[in-house]
C-alpha cells in the first residue's frame, strides 16, 4: 500500500530564535519512501542536519523574526500488516538484556518510575512475564485514561496522568511506558504518523500519534495503549526515552505556534492509474 503523510507548522518568533526539528521519518523507513521526505521551510534557510544518539533525523537552524513555516509532502510504501503480535514472547531477565536496551528501563523526564513502582508492582506483580505482563498494563491504561484532545498538557508526566486519569496519546504512551519499566520490560517512546488506515475515521483533525515499543523474546515489539489493538500504516518518526528526546521542535527562546496541520492517508490509485501487466 502507499501512503501520503506530511505536514504544516508554523511558529511565530519575537526575536530570531535556534530551533532543532525533529520531522523526518526514522532512517530505517527512507528506503520505503516514494518520494522525498524533506522539511521545507518559508523564509527558506540553512539546517545543519544530524542523526541523535537515539538515530532520529534532526535539523538544527536559525528561526529569524516573525512567521516560519515548516511543511512537508510526501508519498511512502508501506506492507499494509498489522503491528506484529507475540503471545509467547519471553520476558528477559536483565543480566541477559542487550546492553543498549537498558536505557529504556530507566526513569526519564516524563517517566516517573520512582513514583509508580509501588502502584505497578500492586496491580501487576501477580501477572505472567512476558507478552501478558504488557497487554494487561496495555489494557490497564486504555481503560484508566480517558482520552481527549482538550486534555493535551504538554507538562503532564505519567505520574499526572495516573493521577489525572486523563490525557491524549503521548500520556498514554507515557504512563504504559513507565509501568512497563517498573516491571523490568525495557519500553521506548515513539512517535510517527498514524492515519485513520484500516478503521473507522475519527471526526478530529489528524495528528501525530505517540505509542511505545517493548523488549521481550530477543526483538522490539509496538504497542499502543491509546488504540489498545494492532493497526496498520504506522510511519515511524522517532524513538527516546520519552517525549523530550522526540520533540518534534525544540525552541531556544520564546515564539508561539501559529497553525498546525497533519495529514496521512491511504492512496488509493483508480484503475486509470494503474500500470498495466
Amino acid at each position: 500500500m502507499k501512503i501520503r503523510a506530511g505536514y504544516q507548522i508554523a511558529y511565530d518568533c519575537p526575536q530570531p530564535t535556534p530551533m532543532i526539528l525533529q520531522l523526518s521519518v526514522r532512517p530505517e523507513r527512507v528506503p520505503d519512501l516514494i518520494s522525498l521526505d524533506r522539511v521545507h521551510l518559508d523564509p527558506p534557510l540553512p539546517a545543519n542536519t544530524y542523526t541523535d544518539s537515539f538515530g532520529n533525523y534532526c535539523h538544527v537552524i536559525r528561526a529569524p523574526a516573525g512567521r516560519l513555516t515548516m511543511s512537508a509532502d510526501f508519498e511512502i510504501h508501506d506492507d499494509g500488516k498489522p503491528d506484529a503480535v507475540g503471545h509467547r514472547a519471553k520476558q528477559h531477565p536483565l543480566e541477559d538484556l542487550p546492553v543498549d536496551a537498558l536505557i529504556f528501563l530507566l526513569g526519564s523526564r516524563y517517566c516517573e518510575t520512582d513514583r509508580l513502582m509501588t502502584t505497578a508492582w500492586s496491580q501487576f506483580g501477580k501477572v505472567s512475564k512476558g507478552w501478558p505482563l504488557v497487554q494487561a498494563i496495555c489494557d490497564f491504561v486504555h481503560g484508566h485514561l480517558k482520552f481527549g484532545y482538550e486534555h493535551a498538557n504538554v507538562a503532564r508526566t505519567a505520574w499526572d496522568a495516573y493521577d489525572d486519569k486523563r490525557g491524549v496519546c503521548r500520556d498514554f504512551a507515557h504512563l504504559a511506558v513507565t509501568l512497563c519499566r517498573c516491571m523490568n520490560v525495557p519500553a521506548r517512546y515513539c512517535t510517527g504518523y498514524l492515519g485513520d488506515i484500516g478503521v473507522p475515521p475519527e471526526d478530529t483533525p489528524m495528528d501525530f500519534s505517540a505509542w511505545f515499543e517493548v523488549y521481550l523474546g530477543k526483538r522490539w515489539y509496538t504497542f499502543d495503549a491509546r488504540h489498545n489493538t494492532p493497526r496498520i500504516g504506522r510511519v515511524l518518526m522517532g524513538r527516546g526515552r520519552d517525549a523530550t528526546d522526540v520533540a518534534l521542535v525544540t525552541s531556544f527562546g520564546p515564539c508561539t505556534m501559529a497553525g498546525f496541520k497533519v495529514h496521512t492517508d491511504e492512496v488509493v490509485e483508480t484503475p486509470s492509474k494503474r500500470s498495466r501487466a
